[in-house]
């Protein structure tokens, strides 16, 4: 979230950071908002001030038996007591107002990032390996559906579109490819690894910005009692819109999009010491995401699944150190392709194509043989203090010094579908059967091909 006194001090760089965005400025409405949240501070303050002033008056006109005089003041008294509510409502809403305009604002791209409108403005940072152009290349469905080892029918009928069964070989190669990441982050890179919630609470959602602008694009899970009493409250008709929409708010959990949430959240409303910083760490786990706004995008296949495994990687730091963790963590996370032996190019992200809370952001991209093209399969981002101020998360400098808010990255590590489907597409075989990379044998019993039917 932005800080209104930094938008005070320097308006024309947060409103230009706003139209790389491609946003209009906001600067203007910002700081009246918080001028007219200052105005009604300031005068509760001197109300509240006055009320005191005249109790203190009216004992005293008491005390000299000016019966007069105090009952005058008390009824300047009795009118501060009905306008205090009202300023006190003023506050309120115009800092609620001001905390919802700062909460759907983007983070500012750093002055290094490239300008521009959508993909077509990213710039490509440097290639590893030659992508593999084979003779009648297959996509990955295609591979794995004539193996009987990927069942895109069967999931279907158990959850709906955007869902696979994997079977035999494949069920293994993705547990093997999850494996291999979260151990080699773990021993090479310097990462803890974490098991954390898959369930969690609104308030981490707004820590890493998932809410309130994303949250379409979240599922959602409700505690059967709890949804039967809002279910109840509904019917009754006894509720209105918004009491309604309160109660789902409290009752319900949201499904990690990412481990990011949970990773980054595990510092929220702490004061680490600068000698416990960076703090790095890794998950592996199952994500779940609507993808609201991506119908008709990648219908077949495993490339846009609603459930998915990732392993995702996280790091807290002070402001000094962010940028070279960026490149660190991108480094960690184009490691795994390298081991893996498959071609990438990693590209620097536009304004225009930057997520929501990244200042700036680096994707990897694989090439897949059977779509001829690189798809994105890892972002790495630094958000600068943007999650640390939703979060409150802060750490007390070496030299003594006030609070300070921590920077916080993250960065896949990488989606294991999505390495699926890179290995079945650049290790396929024309018999049908795949090749298993060799860094992969180990957790694939010695298995080095895979050749279908469970």
């Amino acid at each position: 979230m932005h800080d209104i006194r930094s938008i005070r001090e320097n308006p024309a760089a947060f409103d230009q950071g706003l139209r790389n965005r491609g946003m209009e400025p906001l600067s203007a409405r910002l700081i009246a908002l918080d001028d007219s949240r200052k105005s009604a501070v300031s005068a509760l303050q001197a109300s509240l001030e006055r009320r005191n002033s005249l109790s203190k008056e009216i004992g005293q006109a008491k005390a000299q038996k000016d019966e007069a005089r105090a009952q005058a003041l008390m009824a300047d008294v009795a009118g501060l007591k009905e306008r205090i509510p009202q300023l006190e409502q003023e506050e309120r809403q115009a800092g609620a107002e001001l905390e919802a305009l700062l909460a759907a604002i983007p983070n500012t791209p750093k002055q290094e990032v490239p300008v521009g409108a959508d993909e077509t403005g990213n710039v490509e940072r440097h290639r590893f390996g030659n992508p593999k152009n084979l003779a009648a290349a297959k996509q990955h469905f295609e591979i794995g559906e004539a193996m009987g080892l990927m069942d895109f029918e069967t999931a279907a009928k158990l959850s709906g579109s955007r869902f696979v069964v994997l079977k035999g070989g494949l069920a293994r190669l993705e547990r093997a490819l999850g494996q291999f990441m979260i151990d080699l982050h773990t021993s090479e890179h310097g990462y803890t690894e974490v098991n954390p919630p898959l369930l969690v609470r609104d308030e981490a959602m707004f820590g890493t910005a998932q809410l309130p602008k994303f949250e379409d694009d979240q599922f959602w899970a409700f505690p059967g009692s709890a949804l039967e009493e809002f279910v109840a409250s509904a019917i009754d008709g006894q509720a209105t819109r918004e009491t309604l929409l309160k109660a789902i708010h409290d009752v319900r959990y949201g499904l990690i999009p990412t481990a990011e949430v949970t990773l980054t959240n595990l510092v929220r409303e702490a004061i680490l010491s600068e000698e416990e910083l960076p703090l790095r760490f890794t998950a592996l786990t199952p994500s779940f995401r609507a993808e609201a706004g991506s119908a008709g995008r990648d219908t077949r296949g495993m490339i846009r699944q609603h459930q998915f495994v990732k392993c995702e990687l996280v790091s807290i730091t002070t402001p000094e150190t962010s940028a070279d963790e960026h490149e660190r963590m991108l480094t960690s996370a184009e490691n795994v392709l390298k081991k893996l032996d498959l071609p990438f190019r990693t590209m620097t992200l536009c304004t225009g194509d930057m997520g929501f809370a990244s200042t700036k952001t680096y994707d990897i991209e694989v090439w897949l043989p059977g779509q001829g093209m690189y798809r994105e399969i890892s972002s790495c981002s630094v958000c600068s203090d943007f999650q640390a101020r939703r979060m409150n998360a802060r750490y007390r400098p070496a030299d003594g010094k006030g609070p300070r808010f921590v920077h916080t990255l993250n960065g896949s590590g990488l989606a294991v579908g999505r390495t699926l489907v890179a290995v079945l597409e650049n290790y396929q075989n024309e018999d049908g059967s795949v090749t298993v990379p060799t860094v992969l044998q180990p957790y694939m019993g010695g298995m080095t091909r895979i050749e279908g039917r469970a």
